[in-house]
């Protein structure tokens, strides 16, 4: 049997990884300002985070929802504490995409609408509704095209407004940072009037986290630099530094009852063991906090490169968007620096590496990208 060739593969095979580098078939060593796609919160191989995940095997792996769980009730409450919503509930799940089909669930039960509106170069999943509500035609098949959704443009208030008027909205939903469509921070004005109407008309505000939450923006989650609480919030990625998992945080207006969600592998005993341990680093080594700080640094470095058009994101997500294609400066990077980085489009690169970079580290990509565009 052969794999279904749906990825385009660079030619190279990592091997083992270790903080912010990673290890190739041949031994060498390269700089991970890329994280598998910001995944990597913690850093590769963190020894805490090894460590947790033996242990918890070596006891038991898996066993089902139908039975009590303390690690869950421990996540919740640390999730809880450490974000500022102990006050909403934690429902767990494998990935983002799950995280999101139930959070617009939630939105439909709780309003007995099913019209939602998402935002232009957005990206929220590849299933069943998640995929419909992501801004790109071509990954919706005919069998998700059922889902009612209106894009508007990022920042188009009155656009929200005119729509939540016609009633039939269940929720609004929109990324705390985009990150496929470009790295796109939408301003505070507008997140923070954008929660006022969805009140205002009774409509669900569900915050997609999966890649700009968990400390990647230098907050929790990056909604909280405008001040505003969501109703939902979803999170993946960097929740579990690897290991498949995903949360639905959920306000405390809306009402549990048993069957309306549901999952076989979400909460398992591995994955809360995973995620109680991210969560341990980065409280003891202050990762949201270096996360804004070397952030800050790098953003301001780069905004010194005149090649570079524009400069955007917040914390350790970074978008550098260039004139012409990005495509034979990131492979440059990539095989005579040492460097993976991301992609948004043709002209951004994506910059999403592991919570712990340092300064030193981020002085020796700066070094590394320097050569590239000066080559």
């Amino acid at each position: 049997m052969k794999l279904f060739d749906v990825y385009p593969l660079f030619d190279i095979e990592i091997k083992e990884g270790k903080g912010c580098k990673v290890y190739d078939e041949k031994g060498d060593e390269y700089l991970d300002l890329y994280g598998g796609h910001a995944v990597i919160s913690v850093g590769h191989s963190h020894p805490h985070y090894v460590q947790a995940i033996k242990n918890q095997a070596e006891k038991l792996v898996f066993y089902s929802n139908s039975v009590k769980n303390s690690l869950q009730v421990e996540l919740a409450e640390k999730i809880g504490k450490i974000s500022g919503y102990e006050d909403y509930s934690l429902f767990l799940i494998n990935s983002g995409a799950e995280a999101n089909e139930n959070a617009l669930k939630l939105a439909s039960f709780h309003t007995g609408c099913k019209r939602v509106i998402s935002f232009k170069k957005s990206f929220h999943g590849r299933t069943s509704a998640a995929v419909k509500i992501t801004d790109n035609p071509k990954i919706v098949a005919p069998i998700n095209d059922n889902i009612d959704v209106t894009f508007l443009a990022l920042g188009d208030i009155e656009g929200v407004e005119r729509e939540l008027q016609k009633g039939d909205v269940c929720a609004v939903i929109i990324e705390g940072i985009q990150g496929i469509g470009g790295i796109k921070v939408p301003s505070d004005e507008f997140m923070q009037q954008l929660r006022q109407i969805t009140e205002q008309y009774n409509v669900v505000l569900i915050l997609d986290e999966i890649q700009s939450g968990y400390g990647r923006s230098g907050k929790f989650f990056a909604h909280q630099y405008t001040g505003i609480k969501p109703d939902v919030i979803t999170s993946a990625k960097g929740i579990a530094n690897g290991y498949p998992f995903g949360a639905v945080l959920i306000s405390p207006k809306f009402t549990a009852t048993y069957g309306m969600l549901g999952t076989t592998f979400g909460g398992n005993h591995l994955g809360c063991a995973a995620a109680i341990a991210v969560l341990d680093i980065i409280k003891e080594e202050n990762l949201v906090e270096n996360s804004a700080k070397v952030g800050e640094y790098l953003i301001e470095e780069l905004k010194k490169f005149p090649q570079i058009k524009e400069v955007r994101g917040r914390g350790l997500m970074i978008g550098l968007e260039f004139e012409e294609p990005v495509k034979e400066i990131r492979t440059k990077l990539l095989f005579e620096q040492k460097v993976f980085t991301g992609v948004s489009g043709t002209n951004v690169i994506r910059l999403l590496p592991p919570l712990c970079l340092t300064k030193e580290l981020a002085d020796e990509f700066l070094t590394r990208f320097k050569k590239v565009l000066e080559s």
